[in-house]
């Protein structure tokens, strides 16, 4: 939890050191990876866009479930075993596997939209705001200055995965599942900063490949997403 603090703490005191100019001032991000980043979050914004529609047709015809989410690790993978230069190809696997993971995501959303409609509105307003902010402190942020965090991201992950695995054998009570969200959005919270430093990194070191660095930081909207949504309805419901 220290490392936690500490970077909370510097993310605190880097805000305090902006300003207008250094907003504006990309300087320390050569022209290429600028480009690069653009492509990326341009992907980015369309997988989301396909995720959305899928989630959509799951309220239509009720398609989400596990052979939807099996066809979107199918998806996935199939993605990152098709060489870069197939490009259009790549792209238009980023979005299958966008659209079967909003109908994957499609049964916790109707059950949202039936507890509250705004919950929906909310939790993804709240979603792209963290990950607009975190990003760009990642961005703006000098070189490599939280990629240490990695190593403690994947231990926590690690934690996650273990608990819901005893969870799912043993039973949990109310509080591990409450441990779970708010421990796993702040894990995935973390993850976005330290994937788009890590594609920066990538970036100038010549891996451009736009499409799967789209494909990482999805994966990290969806999860932090779906917490904010789940965190939403438990307490609009216990209300």
């Amino acid at each position: 939890m220290d490392a936690f603090s500490s970077f909370f703490g510097s993310q605190s005191s880097s805000r305090n050191r902006w300003s207008y100019d250094s907003l504006k001032n990309l300087g320390q991000i050569s022209p290429a990876v600028q480009t690069h980043l653009k492509q990326v979050y341009l992907s980015l914004c369309c997988a989301l866009f396909a995720s959305a529609a899928g989630a959509y047709l799951h309220l239509l015809w009720n398609i989400g479930g596990l052979l939807t989410t099996f066809a979107c690790m199918g998806s996935m993978i199939w993605l990152l075993s098709t060489p870069p230069h197939q490009e259009q190809k790549r792209v238009g696997l980023l979005m299958m596997a966008a659209l079967f993971e909003g109908a994957s995501i499609g049964p916790m959303i109707d059950l949202a939209i039936q507890i509250d409609p705004s919950i929906l509105v909310s939790a993804f307003g709240g979603t792209a705001l963290a990950f607009g902010c975190f990003s760009a402190a990642a961005i703006l942020a000098k070189r490599r200055e939280y990629l240490y965090l990695g190593g403690l991201l994947s231990s926590g992950l690690s934690i996650l995965l273990w608990l819901h695995f005893a969870s799912a054998i043993f039973g949990g009570s109310a509080a591990i599942f409450k441990f779970e969200l708010y421990f796993g959005l702040l894990v995935f919270v973390g993850f976005t900063v330290v994937d788009t430093q890590e594609i920066i990194e990538k970036a100038y070191h010549g891996d451009l490949d736009y499409v799967k660095h789209a494909l990482l930081l999805f994966t990290d909207f969806i999860a932090v997403f779906v917490r904010i949504l789940t965190i939403m309805a438990v307490a609009c419901q216990e209300m």
